[in-house]
């Protein structure tokens, strides 16, 4: 990885990135804003929902954190850090709970986007940034580092779950560190800052390093590395399972499910039996409450194998969910990529369509790139690739147990491997 190395090592990076992205992303904001009210022909939409949104899970597989170098809202952090920030520590609640409370956003902003529309609705979609932008600048202006980033960015909390998929692993010599007396990576230098995500490479872990090169530019003992590894070997050395990790991977999971029933066929007879079971018609409530059965559901099923599994390896159901519960994030990521894919194929040609319309410049026609049944066949190829990485971890996160205590984990992988492939069976629906 030695080009990996020296890209994270030069100091044109990542400022020849993030630039650029900072420059599409204000573009995408006023687009958003201020450009056609329609969906389907507004540019802004498109480079969301049917670019980014769908390559991102991809990015995170390949390369780890490193969309969060770009990040243009980690960008507008450093700034606002750099000028206002009052760099003030971190409030210990935040260190506590921030994954609870990313936990929490990523449902409340899921449950936002079908109450309120904001995937369908450019404006929507752009209120959704400049409450995001609030934040970051707020965390910015009175905490030290990249805070939001690192404690109350959703996003962040879903590449810390999938960049553990990751190819890419940066580590340190334990030997050099362990003499270091500067801690240069951590504290930084005159010319380069010290980690944004408070950490220190030999201990970081990929699903907190967001390859920013600052380690790398810092370390006065060449003492960083960039490693290839095994595609979700970060998950089967997890030393202290935290319930706030593996909640997250199972609520990203009922997610999932959520997003795909919502643009199926199915989706109307579901509302219609909540509306004759509950008396009202209000989308808002009927939604609500299907997305919490969801939750509630795949949460439930996950403490039902927790608790087979505590009583066959003589370990607590808490202990045995949170251990267990990496194990469902190379499945979370594969049906996350699933489902995303057919939006990006089916309509990633919106997005040069709109983009050209920016120059005044009108071309219609077929949004698709490949034709459906070529979409499903890769669908499905990738559920199999993500249930061989949930089944692998799964039986490592294990760790020498009693064998029997894994098996009704596996058959929990195995029963929403069998959800997913129903769900893509099913005809569905675009997204512009």
């Amino acid at each position: 990885m030695n080009w990996l190395a020296r890209i994270l090592k030069s100091s044109l990076f990542p400022g020849v990135l993030q630039w650029p992205t900072a420059f599409v992303f204000a573009v995408i904001i006023y687009q958003l804003l201020y450009g056609p009210d329609s969906s389907s022909k507004n540019f802004g939409t498109s480079m969301t929902w049917v670019l980014w949104w769908p390559i991102i899970p991809l990015i995170f597989f390949i390369l780890g954190r490193m969309w969060c170098a770009i990040c243009p809202f980690a960008t507008l952090s450093d700034i606002i850090q750099k000028f206002f920030g009052n760099n003030r520590p971190v409030p210990q609640f935040l260190k506590k709970y921030g994954i609870w409370i990313i936990d929490a956003l990523f449902l409340l902003i899921t449950w936002a986007d079908h109450v309120f529309g904001i995937v369908d609705s450019p404006r929507g979609s752009g209120i959704l940034l400049l409450m995001i932008i609030a934040g970051v600048i707020t965390m910015g202006a009175f905490f030290e580092r990249r805070a939001w980033c690192k404690y109350l960015c959703f996003l962040g909390g879903v590449a810390g779950n999938y960049s553990r998929c990751g190819s890419i692993d940066i580590t340190a010599d334990p030997k050099k560190c362990t003499t270091c007396k500067v801690k240069a990576c951590f504290n930084g230098n005159e010319q380069v800052a010290g980690c944004p995500m408070f950490g220190m490479p030999r201990t970081i872990g990929s699903e907190t390093c967001n390859l920013c090169g600052n380690c790398f530019k810092t370390c006065p003992n060449n003492s960083v590395v960039a490693k290839v590894r095994v595609p979700s070997s970060g998950l089967w050395l997890i030393n202290t399972p935290r319930l706030s990790e593996s909640s997250l991977a199972i609520v990203i999971m009922s997610i999932v499910f959520v997003q795909n029933a919502t643009m199926l066929e199915v989706w109307a007879k579901a509302q219609s039996l909540v509306e004759t079971v509950l008396g009202t018609s209000n989308y808002g409530v009927i939604f609500t409450m299907i997305f919490s059965v969801a939750v509630l559901s795949t949460i439930g099923a996950m403490a039902i194998a927790s608790g087979i599994s505590s009583f066959l390896n003589k370990e607590s159901l808490i202990d045995n969910f949170a251990r267990f519960g990496y194990a469902f994030i190379p499945l979370d990521l594969a049906a996350h990529m699933a489902h995303n894919l057919f939006h990006l194929l089916a309509e990633g040609k919106n997005v040069i369509y709109t983009a050209m319309a920016l120059f005044g410049i009108n071309v219609s026609g077929s949004n698709a790139i490949l034709d459906v049944s070529t979409i499903s066949a890769l669908q499905y190829i990738l559920l199999g690739v993500g249930t061989i990485g949930s089944i692998v971890a799964a039986l490592k996160l294990n760790k020498g147990r009693p064998l029997n205590g894994v098996i009704p984990i596996l058959a929990l992988i195995i029963a929403f491997l069998l959800v997913n492939i129903y769900l893509f069976l099913l005809p569905m629906s675009h997204r512009v």
